[in-house]
């Protein structure tokens, strides 16, 4: 049930829209950052298909959506937030460049863990499963092995750049098919924080008096699968050792 292991000092997460983190990981961010981890987020895209308004337009929503992401990111403490600035759809058909970009985001921050979307589809969440979402999780554990930690790949990085490889230890695994999951995080002391960051994406959150008891719904069942009593609350993955 341990959300923060003693060696890990640095978290990155790699996730394909704004809010993904907060929707997903929130409360175990700020577990990890209130143990003085220090978390930092690649955003691949600007998220702008989300939102729900249509008076909003359109070409405002990439510039909206990193603003909140950012307010998000600073309520659970995160370090710092990049983003790559593809759009909707770009993730799977990105190819080398967006491989670059995050074996270089790996090696710039020097993660123990990288925390990203499960690549495999989960039929008990089918919605879940958008194909930003596998996609981003595909290219993630690509950047971690094997190019991450090979001194001999992607030469330039180190000779140009002066980026040394830097082999990630462990995966954690969001959506993961239930099967798969194999630890949660008590998130009950950080609730209201995920709450209060997930509330900053606004142009999300179409009913924002339902918010709580949505996400709590959400994470109920994790509640029983963890073997935790009725009145806690916790949030799941797919833990795999990478390094």
């Amino acid at each position: 049930m341990s959300g923060v292991a003693g060696e890990v000092s640095r978290v990155l997460g790699v996730m394909a829209h704004p809010d993904d983190a907060e929707f997903w990981l929130g409360g175990t961010v700020a577990c990890w950052t209130q143990a003085g981890v220090q978390v930092s987020y690649c955003v691949l895209t600007d998220g702008d298909a989300g939102g729900f308004d249509p008076a909003v337009p359109r070409d405002e929503v990439p510039r909206m959506r990193r603003a909140e992401q950012e307010r998000a990111a600073e309520l659970l403490g995160v370090r710092e937030v990049g983003f790559l600035g593809l759009t909707e759809g770009q993730i799977e058909h990105s190819g080398e460049q967006v491989h670059v970009d995050l074996v270089r985001m790996i090696r710039q921050v020097r993660p123990q863990r990288v925390v990203t979307w499960s690549p495999q589809w989960n039929w008990q969440r089918f919605r879940s499963c958008h194909p930003a979402h596998l996609a981003t999780g595909a290219a993630a554990l690509r950047a971690i092995y094997p190019d991450a930690g090979n001194t001999f790949a992607l030469p330039y990085l180190l000779a140009d750049e002066g980026l040394e490889p830097w082999t990630v230890s462990e995966a954690w695994l969001i959506n993961s098919p239930a099967s798969e999951v194999n630890h949660y995080v008590d998130i009950t002391s950080t609730f209201d924080r995920k709450v209060a960051a997930v509330r900053a994406h606004a142009s999300q959150v179409k009913d924002p008096a339902t918010l709580r008891d949505s996400l709590r719904d959400q994470i109920a069942p994790n509640t029983a699968a963890a073997g935790l009593p009725a009145d806690r609350l916790a949030e799941a993955f797919q833990v795999v050792r990478t390094g």
